[in-house]
């Protein structure tokens, strides 16, 4: 049924588009042109590019995280940059969520470009993979929440050339 999808939406949109809605496998077809048509204006921002890239990374980086993964300790974020990108998806996940649930898609996509700032920041100056355990585990806790609010209207990683 899904190659059909596929097929169906090739007319419209791009391979990667459609690839990246599905990926999170939709229980509400009637909303994936919807979703699709925000994720091809999301691509149109400046900052899709290197959002994808980034979220690419970083799930690259939970793949090969060991245990499960906790819930973010602020009391152990060390660098600036990882403390500002903390921040960032603390205050933007509410709004995100609010235009998800009001399926508002392109608006829930678009708000992720003002996280390109802080992950930028955040990759070029802070070692994910710390000696210290506990702070290795609550940087990689910051990457699942960081993931989960990039992933929650598409798999914006399949977006990265």
């Amino acid at each position: 049924m899904m190659d059909r999808l596929k097929n169906f939406l090739a007319a419209d949109y791009k391979g990667d588009e459609i690839d990246a809605v599905l990926a999170l496998s939709p229980s509400r077809l009637n909303e994936v042109r919807a979703v699709l048509a925000a994720v091809a204006a999301f691509k149109s921002l400046p900052e899709a590019a290197a959002l994808a890239a980034a979220n690419k990374r970083v799930n690259n980086i939970l793949k090969k995280a060991e245990g499960e993964i906790g819930a973010v300790d602020a009391a152990l974020l060390q660098e600036a940059a990882e403390q500002a990108l903390y921040a960032a998806v603390r205050d933007l996940a509410p709004a995100v969520e609010a235009k998800f649930a009001a399926h508002d898609f392109s608006g829930a996509l678009s708000q992720l470009a003002s996280l390109k700032a802080p992950v930028d920041a955040f990759f070029d100056g802070v070692m994910v993979m710390a000696e210290d355990a506990r702070v290795r585990a609550n940087r990689i806790a910051l990457l699942a929440s960081l993931a989960a609010l990039f992933n929650r209207v598409a798999d914006i990683s399949l977006l990265a050339e």
